[in-house]
């Protein structure tokens, strides 16, 4: 899964993002980092490229991820980590990242309060959500794909998790339950980029938790096959260029909850 996951999705639907994430880190002038859910490195690379003096710790909770990811990015420090449970010192980073991570994360609160507590004071947690499906050329496209494989039972898994942590509202309630202050918000609409969908239709399909629904009701060759007819009927054979929505948010410590 991570192999296929950086392969096929990486290039065409998280690099875009990554370099937007990169820059608004840069601004920020950090020395030490930390991001979690790092996947195999996507953000982390271009982490380095913007930020070559700074320290940066690079985790995820996936030891397969974190593997491949410090093979890919080996000029980071890799660990496994649970966002849950953060095993670093209170006050320890300047910039928490995370790209795309979040939305994955069982107590969102919970995970933002770890985030809070390793922060330094004026320390700040940048991070992106997906928009809905709908504004996300290849999601959407895909899920109409698994409707045609799956009629009426097709798999949850994009709708309800990647794409199901889309209202600004709700996220930043969740920053306040978890001691951060909500600085900024932005809608972020880039263009994604692909030789051709069957390789986006790979990249879903065994790349991502996906691939689980799929084989519980399928044979995950054929259903692949399906999405990606599906897909090119609707986008074209390539070379693809689809746009995709996304969130940022930029928060910091509730500073006159720490103890003094």
């Amino acid at each position: 899964m991570p192999a296929a996951y950086d392969r096929w999705l990486g290039p065409a639907v998280f690099a875009p993002f990554a370099v937007d994430l990169a820059a608004r880190a840069a601004r920020r002038e950090p020395t030490r980092m930390l991001e979690i859910a790092a996947g195999t490195g996507v953000l982390t690379r271009e982490l380095i490229r913007a930020l070559p003096a700074a320290e940066l710790t690079a985790t995820d909770l996936n030891a397969a991820m974190v593997e491949l990811g410090s093979q890919r990015v080996p000029s980071a420090r890799w660990e496994q980590a649970d966002a849950a449970r953060l095993p670093y010192p209170d006050e320890h980073f300047d910039l928490v990242v995370c790209q795309f991570g979040v939305m994955f994360f069982p107590d969102k609160p919970v995970a933002f309060a770890e985030v809070r507590r390793i922060l330094r004071p004026g320390g700040r947690f940048v991070f992106n959500t997906w928009g809905s499906v709908d504004t996300h050329g290849f999601a959407a496209a895909l899920v109409a794909g698994l409707e045609r494989a799956f009629p009426g039972d097709a798999p949850s898994f994009l709708v309800a998790v990647p794409h199901g942590y889309a209202d600004p509202a709700r996220v930043m309630s969740d920053l306040a339950a978890g001691g951060l202050e909500h600085v900024s918000a932005d809608q972020v609409i880039l263009e994604g980029h692909t030789a051709s969908v069957t390789d986006v239709a790979a990249g879903f399909c065994t790349g991502t938790p996906l691939r689980a629904g799929i084989e519980a009701r399928s044979d995950l060759v054929a259903t692949i096959s399906i999405v990606s007819d599906e897909m090119l009927k609707r986008l074209g054979p390539g070379p693809v260029t689809a746009q995709m929505t996304a969130h940022v948010f930029e928060a910091g410590p509730n500073l006159r909850d720490r103890v003094q």
